[in-house]
């Protein structure tokens, strides 16, 4: 699944080549995805001018003047820009055109993506209502983590990846945070000290950095609006590792399952 680095990858793509230009069409192929496609997209969004392209958590908000486009890529989604003249594929099933003939095509094999069109604030929207602060600013901080674990007997890695306490940072990256911070990832949550959340936090901060700078992950499906995979697999201490030497004790690489998850992790350097 596309974490935070990936959906900011794609942002700042999206960014650099559709703010200030005019939308002249929406063609919806597949109406029905993780949530059902509005026909006030096809509607309203034509006409307008996309006035930003941010993030909130792992969804993408394209303003306008009318309201706000909300889109997520879902399990295997991605967004690419294109050309009019690019015949869709059989999991495209979105396109917004523009009045310069480039086209931002959404692809989900899955369908497990969405795309919605609001009025309003859009981070009132009862998917974004409730987030958590985003990992990167500075509300998410060691004394916030340290609170907000008090009394959970959750795993912490299970605890990192809950929306609700922190966006944006799923399986890849709870994994390489908590091995760069020396943390089992089996630990209850509320078992850990003030001193080692500060210390996962400034991990966090510095694994989502790092795949940022490099465009992101690629295992299987992401690549960036224009067609490239990310390159922070490469950089990978322990996610999909099992058996293989930990790159600072060299001992073995260990994995298993935690819920419906594979948690990877060295268990002399994690404690």
């Amino acid at each position: 699944m596309p974490e935070l680095p990936e959906v900011e990858t794609t942002r700042a793509g999206i960014a650099a080549c559709v703010v200030g230009r005019e939308v002249t069409g929406v063609v919806v192929r597949t109406m029905r995805l993780r949530l059902p496609v509005p026909m006030t997209l096809t509607t309203e969004l034509p006409g307008q001018v996309v006035e930003t392209v941010e993030r909130r958590a792992k969804y993408l908000l394209l303003r306008a003047g009318a309201g706000t486009v909300i889109l997520h890529l879902g399990m295997s989604g991605s967004l690419r820009l294109l050309t009019e003249s690019v015949p869709p594929g059989p999991h495209d099933h979105l396109d917004i055109t523009f009045r310069d003939g480039s086209v931002l095509r959404l692809n989900d094999p899955r369908r497990f993506g969405l795309a919605l069109w609001v009025y309003g604030d859009p981070l009132d929207h009862p998917l974004l209502r409730k987030l958590g602060p985003e990992p990167l600013e500075k509300e998410f901080d060691g004394d916030y983590l340290y609170q907000r674990s008090r009394g959970r007997v959750v795993a912490i890695k299970t605890f990192l990846m809950d929306q609700r306490i922190v966006v944006g940072v799923g399986n890849i990256y709870a994994a390489e945070s908590l091995f760069l911070a020396g943390i089992h990832p089996i630990l209850p949550a509320g078992t850990v000290s003030q001193p080692r959340y500060v210390r996962l936090v400034s991990a966090v901060r510095e694994i989502l950095a790092a795949a940022i700078a490099q465009g992101g992950t690629t295992l299987r499906d992401f690549h960036d609006v224009a067609g490239r995979p990310g390159y922070f697999q490469r950089a990978l201490c322990v996610y999909g590792r099992a058996g293989a030497p930990c790159p600072r004790c060299g001992r073995a690489i260990l994995s298993e399952r935690q819920g419906q998850r594979s948690t990877f992790y060295c268990a002399h350097c994690q404690r």
